[in-house]
């Protein structure tokens, strides 16, 4: 299915709710979750979802909720997940991957990491405007998310407080290329737009499959 007419399955409202729902728990979701989150009816739910996997922008699998195996477990339910693959649409036809990619490698081989961190630390200055430092993690989850990070605040673990992971990453493309040089500018970007001298700090905590970054509270705001 050409790009256009995925990202045109979402304009029917219902499937676009029951795909933010699945996008934003960042596991497997099935149907009666998702019908109950969304208010529609479990029917109309595996449809839409059906729908939306069909198109490409889900992905489907099958397991049992209850965790059980055995006789008596029941049998396993549909689950959706957000697919992998990225869709765009540019009218007219544009390329700045394709740039990007050009410019990456270009900077990689001269060695210019230090000088495009400190422009991505100015970007980042400059996006934060006359604004003061983030004041807080939930502040940082907003402004993470006007900037399609996708970010969720995770619990404190053992000896260690809560922090503020992201689900996407922007870059992705361009990332998965040149990760140390693309990384490192995210993080100077990220230190820019939420401010080095406020409560919070971001730091490079890498995961499989979400953003390189993370943010937590700054070790000077630390009681």
């Amino acid at each position: 299915m050409e790009d256009i007419d995925a990202i045109a399955v979402l304009q029917d409202p219902v499937r676009r709710r029951l795909y933010e729902y699945v996008v934003a728990q960042g596991r497997e979701v099935g149907r009666n979750e998702a019908a109950e989150a969304t208010g529609v009816a479990r029917t109309l739910a595996a449809h839409h979802l059906d729908k939306l996997t069909g198109a490409g922008l889900l992905e489907s699998g099958s397991r049992r909720l209850s965790g059980r195996s055995g006789p008596g477990a029941g049998r396993p339910a549909k689950v959706y997940t957000r697919a992998r693959g990225e869709r765009s649409v540019s009218l007219p036809a544009r390329d700045y991957r394709t740039a990007a990619e050009l410019l990456a490698e270009a900077a990689e081989l001269a060695g210019l990491d230090a000088g495009l961190c400190a422009a991505a630390r100015r970007r980042g200055e400059s996006l934060r405007g006359s604004a003061g430092p983030c004041g807080g993690l939930d502040q940082a989850v907003e402004t993470l998310a006007a900037r399609g990070y996708e970010p969720y605040l995770e619990g404190a673990e053992e000896g260690a407080g809560p922090v503020v992971r992201m689900r996407n990453c922007p870059f992705h493309a361009v990332a998965e290329s040149f990760p140390p040089l693309v990384c490192g500018m995210n993080l100077a970007l990220l230190e820019g737009l939420l401010g080095e001298e406020g409560p919070v700090r971001a730091r490079m905590d890498a995961r499989p499959g979400e953003c390189c970054v993370i943010v937590e509270a700054s070790k000077n705001n630390d009681d």
